[in-house]
């Protein structure tokens, strides 16, 4: 249920040059969406009415990812740097008469679950706290600001790492840059902050220690996992990211009813979907929308990227990008299936077979190396090894046609644009050009012919050359005989 009375602002304007990268910090990917796109899909579980993205550098890239989230609104931040200036213009961008809770996100954060969210809001209300902040606990700080508590336990101020004295830095409790505060007294604290710092900047932390002073009650509540609460800065802590989430996606699949055999190489993007009884065997990616059907088995060694697996389908050691797999299906070992190829029911692509923008028939084998390119391939048919449809004329694409129950010989070239009829058939190392009418057979024809004594006078002196004068001898002596 939407609540009326939260209003989510999520930090996302940071440069990020500690990734080393043309991508904005927020946009790396992690199991199949951005940094940004997690921390939104979040905000969108726990359902509030306004949801307000603050961006400067690289605007335009952060800005246009909003698009799938029609109720996040991207707001600029100005020149006054600081996360309290981020903070303070994402307040602004709200409206001027909304006086419920403001939580604050930072678009880098992108493994807090919902749940842990759920926690500080329930603990801000019931304490009818002014703030309430997310700590977690670890054995090495150094690098992030620190949660500086009172006597009893409550929360006096945090101090960034630049600024923190030796006792201080001492302190193992940490701020992630996760907030719930009360939308006036934000209001009223931000403009007291002011960038007279290490950084000379505006401090979002710098909030807390002035609502404490004005008497504010500042709760907390320490994160069930504090990796996850931990923010992504470089590449070492991206792949650190991905690890906890693929291990709880895999944990996510195994406790729906899919059998996973080695989680430590199995890479499961966030974004596709299992269904009971699938087993994945090890060296396996699952990665974009991919969906995969029950009693379906994936792997070992595959890889499968938006791609639709039918039930009781088995793909083995095989790539597949923008595929349908149809139920029953077979693909594999060391098969590739590109954008466009739909295996219908029952239907294989066996080893070393490549197909792409290609329907294959409920039942038809393309059983190995074979390359099928813009081709529709009926019912029942059989491409036998080495089959090719030449799609390709140096000028444009075209289609091949080869409907239903047809059978082709060894190494047949079909030449686009043409068409086999039904129920025809070709001969080994046919090169066809021309349609095949139902039920024909058709054959390149040519005689073979025999030169006797070519490779002893164009290769005199080879190897190949010896051995057939040695050959040749041996028979004239058993003639002899």
């Amino acid at each position: 249920m939407s609540e009326h009375n939260l209003a989510i602002v999520i930090l996302a304007a940071g440069q990020g040059t500690r990734m080393k990268s043309a991508t904005p910090k927020v946009l790396h990917r992690l199991g199949g969406r951005t940094l940004l796109g997690h921390v939104l899909r979040t905000a969108e579980s726990i359902g509030a009415d306004l949801v307000r993205v603050v961006v400067r550098h690289e605007r335009e890239q952060v800005a246009a990812s909003l698009e799938d989230y029609p109720g996040a609104l991207a707001v600029d931040q100005d020149e006054i740097p600081g996360t309290g200036r981020a903070a303070q213009v994402g307040l602004l961008a709200l409206p001027s008469d909304f006086d419920g809770d403001v939580l604050v996100l930072s678009g880098d954060v992108p493994l807090i679950e919902v749940d842990t969210f759920q926690a500080m809001l329930d603990e801000h209300r019931s304490r009818a706290a002014h703030a309430t902040l997310l700590g977690a606990h670890l054995e090495d700080p150094r690098g992030y600001g620190r949660i500086i508590r009172g006597g009893d336990g409550t929360v006096e101020r945090i101090v960034e790492q630049k600024d923190a004295t030796a006792e201080e830095a001492a302190v193992t409790e940490i701020n992630p840059g996760v907030y719930v505060f009360r939308a006036p007294a934000l209001r009223s604290a931000l403009e007291q902050v002011g960038t007279d710092n290490a950084q000379g900047e505006m401090y979002l932390t710098d909030v807390v220690g002035i609502l404490r002073r004005d008497g504010g009650t500042i709760a907390g509540v320490t994160a069930p996992d504090a990796a996850a609460a931990l923010g992504v800065n470089d590449r070492v802590q991206l792949a650190e990211a991905a690890r906890i989430l693929n291990q709880r996606v895999v944990r996510r699949w195994q406790l729906g009813g899919a059998s996973i055999q080695d989680p430590a190489t199995t890479w499961i993007d966030d974004t596709a979907t299992l269904a009971q009884d699938v087993t994945v065997l090890p060296n396996t990616h699952i990665l974009g929308a991919t969906s995969v059907a029950a009693g379906a088995t994936i792997g070992p060694d595959t890889s499968l990227v938006d791609t639709e697996v039918g039930e009781n389908a088995v793909v083995r050691r095989s790539d597949a990008t923008l595929a349908v797999i149809g139920a029953n299906a077979s693909v594999g070992p060391w098969a590739y299936l590109r954008a466009g190829a739909e295996l219908a029911d029952g239907a294989k692509a066996g080893t070393f077979v490549e197909i792409k923008n290609s329907s294959v028939g409920a039942g038809s084998k393309v059983p190995h190396l074979s390359y099928v390119g813009d081709a529709e391939i009926g019912e029942g048919v059989n491409l036998g090894a080495g089959a090719i449809t030449a799609n390709y004329d140096d000028v444009a694409k075209h289609r091949t046609v080869v409907e239903d129950h047809v059978h082709t010989g060894s190494h047949t070239v079909m030449i686009a644009p043409v068409t086999l009829g039904a129920g025809a058939k070709t001969g080994a190392g046919a090169v066809i050009r021309k349609d095949v009418p139902a039920g024909a057979l058709a054959m390149s024809v040519a005689p073979q012919r025999n030169l006797p004594g070519w490779v002893e006078k164009h290769r005199a002196g080879t190897k190949a050359a010896d051995a057939a004068a040695e050959a040749q001898g041996s028979e004239r002596q058993a003639d002899g005989e």
